[in-house]
């Protein structure tokens, strides 16, 4: 049951790379909203420029999720109209914004979602691997042995694995997996997508280490691989 007075949590997802990926709907609202709330203000402001809005961007990050959740709570109590966006692609994943909307879910606030570009279905439909099932395995950590203590886990997993990482960590990356799932077991990266640099690589993980190895490249990117 909807709180009586309160107003409307919209869960916007924005183009991951080509601008033209913003929906009519994304927009329409973004241009309604009373606040708009994003982890970076400079991504969000960027992203409402490109669109010709302008409105108030808030930080929620992790460094004040606390307060702005409390403070964006009130302004919903309110009866305000609040758009929480990414920096790209779609809220919650890997980004703030988890606390707030359950929140919004103990006081009865609405919350609705404006499905929209992401990285995780493009690099999984581009893969070419069967997608009747598969894990999302997300970032793992940036310290070498927890990195390589999640791998051994996920070792014997059968259904297909996306994982994201940050560009500069791809070499390391792969290194691991290759060490960890052997050098047989095939993959795709998919780098850069919607944008016109998208290219998707499909190989054996050794295959696929060597590459990049003597190849680096830079730009975000989602590793699929194959089940056990």
């Amino acid at each position: 049951m909807k709180h009586s007075k309160s107003g409307m949590l919209y869960l916007v997802s924005t183009p991951i790379g080509n601008n033209n990926d913003i929906t009519l709907r994304a927009l329409d609202i973004l241009k309604a909203a009373d606040m708009v709330v994003c982890e970076e203000v400079k991504e969000g402001n960027r992203l409402l420029t490109t669109y010709n809005i302008a409105r108030d961007v808030i930080p929620l990050n992790e460094h004040n999720e606390q307060e702005q959740t409390d403070e964006i709570i009130t302004f919903l109590v309110n009866g305000k109209t609040v758009a929480l966006i990414s920096d790209a692609g779609a809220p919650l994943l890997a980004d703030p914004g988890t606390r707030l909307v359950q929140r919004c879910i103990e006081m009865k606030i609405h919350v609705t979602s404006l499905p929209g570009a992401n990285s995780i279905i493009p690099a999984l439909q581009l893969s070419g691997f069967s997608l009747d099932t598969f894990l999302y395995v997300g970032w793992l950590s940036p310290k070498k042995e927890i990195r390589r203590k999640q791998l051994k886990d996920l070792k014997k997993e059968t259904r297909l694995l996306v994982i994201l990482e940050a560009p500069y960590r791809i070499k390391p990356l792969l290194r691991d997996v290759s060490q960890i799932f052997g050098t047989g077991r095939k993959a795709a990266i998919a780098f850069d997508l919607t944008t016109n640099k998208e290219t998707i690589y499909r190989d054996t993980i050794g295959a696929l280490t060597t590459y990049f190895e003597r190849n680096p490249r830079k730009g975000e990117f989602v590793l699929v691989i194959e089940g056990a």
